[in-house]
């Protein structure tokens, strides 16, 4: 069985604010944060407040198709990002763990033909990465449990939670 790790909701908080205060501390200023969803959304919109950056966005990326199991190669989906928005701009991408590193790699090769900078920060980095993050809060080999995935029934597993109308 393979090691665990579990982010709690207050160590996800510790682990933000320290991931910003890395950000912050290099003196690098992002004109837009983007997260790569669906992992890299709650981090990228926590480092957006915390750096006090107004631009949000996002980009899908579909490469895991289950625990252990992924595609080929990652794939954006749409909508794409409009390349003009990003033109001359210094760009934060932000993902919740950097694992084989490709999908990490698409968006960043994605940003480098349009921005004047890019840079990347991951919750989590795994020894097999093929791109190293600017901005790693924790490495570690371990399968990491995020909040938010496994409560109500939502992770693991396909089930799908459905609101309820009135």
């Amino acid at each position: 069985m393979t090691e665990r790790e579990t982010l709690t909701w207050e160590l996800y908080g510790e682990a933000s604010a320290a991931l910003g205060r890395q950000v912050a501390d290099s003196g690098f200023v992002p004109d837009i944060v983007l997260g790569i969803a669906r992992g890299g959304l709650v981090p990228a919109a926590t480092l957006a407040y915390a750096l006090e950056c107004k631009n949000l966005f996002s980009m899908n990326v579909e490469f895991y198709t289950g625990v252990g199991t992924t595609l080929d190669a990652p794939v954006m989906l749409p909508p794409l990002l409009d390349t003009a928005d990003l033109v001359d701009m210094a760009v934060l991408v932000v993902d919740d763990v950097a694992d084989s590193g490709k999908t990490l790699e698409l968006v960043r090769d994605f940003c480098r033909g349009h921005v004047a900078t890019v840079r990347s920060a991951v919750l989590y980095e795994k020894p097999r990465t093929i791109v190293e993050a600017d901005y790693v809060w924790r490495r570690t080999d371990r399968w990491i449990e995020f909040p938010g995935r496994r409560e109500a029934g939502v992770w693991p597993g396909p089930q799908r939670v459905t609101a309820v109308h009135d």
